[in-house]
């Protein structure tokens, strides 16, 4: 196995960074996205709520793999060309952003209405008490299941492999297949994958702890 590390770190190297800069990228973009639509689904207009929940329902229930593979083959051939990284992570992202969605919305389902109604009495607009009461609020109560789905997005950032992403999984295939073998490079692979949950892991349970 030490010869193994020494003589493919390069590749399993350039796959760890893959793997973190996509799910970076990929938690950024689905927490803003998610909670946008998370909005959407609790306004008072009928049809900004269905927007938002036909948006939720499309992702929350179609595979991530028929998304990214949606977006690796179909938007190169009538959009614009993307490669295989990019069409993962904005898979990944749109995946990921339907579960942040409706978690959001469960939170902010949780602080009393009368908060809202109270803000908007003392003349804050709905934006203002959104941003400065009902969030805030909301995103303490939800970062136990937030911790979750980021937990759940580093570890399906391994469907960069199906698309050529040059993650960490795509690397491990291409160096098992090389050297046959599979099983200490998937060993490897796990524990560099533990590198990244667990430290991950640890700061959500500090941050949840710390908010209490």
């Amino acid at each position: 196995m030490i010869n193994l590390i020494s003589s493919q770190w390069q590749p399993l190297l350039l796959g760890l960074w893959n793997t973190i800069l996509c799910s970076v990228i990929a938690l950024i973009g689905s927490l803003i996205i998610g909670t946008f639509f998370a909005l959407l689904e609790i306004s008072q207009k009928r049809v900004i709520r269905v927007i938002g929940s036909v948006y939720v329902e499309v992702f929350r229930n179609i595979p991530l793999l028929v998304i990214a593979m949606g977006f690796f083959l179909i938007v190169p051939m009538y959009i614009a060309k993307i490669n295989g990284f990019t069409a993962g992570t904005i898979g990944l992202t749109l995946y990921t952003s339907a579960f942040i969605a409706e978690t959001v919305r469960a939170g902010i389902n949780s602080v009393e209405t009368g908060q809202l109604e109270g803000a908007l009495a003392n003349g804050m607009t709905y934006t203002q008490a959104m941003r400065y009461i009902i969030l805030p609020q909301a995103f303490k109560v939800v970062i136990p299941p937030l911790g979750n789905q980021f937990i759940n997005l580093v570890k399906n950032s391994s469907v960069l492999a199906f698309v050529a992403g040059f993650d960490l999984m795509y690397q491990g295939n291409l160096i098992a297949n090389d050297t046959l073998q599979t099983m200490p490079t998937y060993f490897i692979v796990g524990v560099l994958y533990l590198i990244i949950t667990l430290p991950l892991s640890y700061y959500m349970r500090h941050l949840e702890k710390k908010l209490a």
